[in-house]
């Protein structure tokens, strides 16, 4: 059975990947901040492949070799790892407060980073893995209004880019999964702070041929692809699963 580290994983995309690994026979490590969230995850890990909950915040020092050293622990091995931690705020650039910009890119992208860097060993040690990071359609288009989530996320493009090609010797692949606007918590908060709530739903939906914000569910699919065998000869690129957005 193969190992993976789910970040973010108490709810929204995170969530969703940490179950559909586990339907797909992975044991998972759901990492995440709320503890009673976390259990939850847990007890439905525990009804398919397996898996245990481990509360950290990615912003932290340490927190990311915690994480994998329980998950090396638990199973002898580390085979994946999502990304899927991340925050959120609206402001141009203008309006951005540095205190707001440097905690949404500890968490985004320098979590990433260290994640990444601690587990890279553990994954040669393992043979080989798979560095999954979710990024957005914000990291390949500007989207308006949201100049720090648009730079962390196409920051996490080139992270993915480069561990691609750092550690294709080493059996590691990495790909980034850039979802459109999904309805995850974070997104029901981003909408909420909008000046007109309800405009900027609408808004998000029609600014996309599919006319609809997407579902964890459907992001998920994508990165229980991405991390299987049967796309073994996929690394450092993008699945983009955005109902048409950066199509247009």
């Amino acid at each position: 059975m193969k190992t993976a580290l789910v970040t973010g994983a108490t709810s929204g995309i995170g969530r969703a990947a940490a179950l559909a690994l586990g339907d797909a026979g992975w044991w998972v490590l759901a990492g995440g901040r709320d503890p009673e969230r976390g259990a939850e995850v847990a007890a439905e890990l525990a009804e398919r492949a397996g898996g245990e909950f481990a509360a950290a915040d990615l912003a932290d020092d340490g927190a990311a070799e915690r994480l994998v050293d329980r998950a090396v622990a638990a199973t002898g091995r580390l085979d994946l790892v999502v990304y899927s931690a991340g925050t959120h705020f609206l402001a141009t650039a203008e309006g951005t407060d540095p205190g707001d910009y440097d905690r949404l890119m500890a968490v985004n992208l320098r979590g990433a980073v260290l994640l990444a860097r601690a587990a890279v060993p553990a994954m040669r040690a393992s043979g080989g893995g798979v560095i999954v990071n979710v990024s957005s359609e914000a990291g390949l288009v500007a989207v308006p209004g949201q100049v720090a989530y648009n730079l962390s996320k196409a920051g996490l493009l080139m992270l993915t880019r480069s561990i691609a090609v750092d550690h294709a010797g080493d059996g590691i692949r990495a790909v980034s999964v850039c979802p459109g606007t999904t309805r995850t918590p974070l997104v029901e908060r981003a909408i909420a702070s909008a000046p007109d709530p309800e405009a900027h739903e609408r808004w998000l939906a029609s600014s996309r041929p599919a006319g609809r914000l997407g579902a964890p569910e459907e992001i998920a699919a994508a990165i229980v692809f991405a991390a299987g065998d049967q796309a073994s000869f996929l690394t450092g690129s993008e699945i983009v699963v955005d109902g048409g957005y950066t199509a247009v």
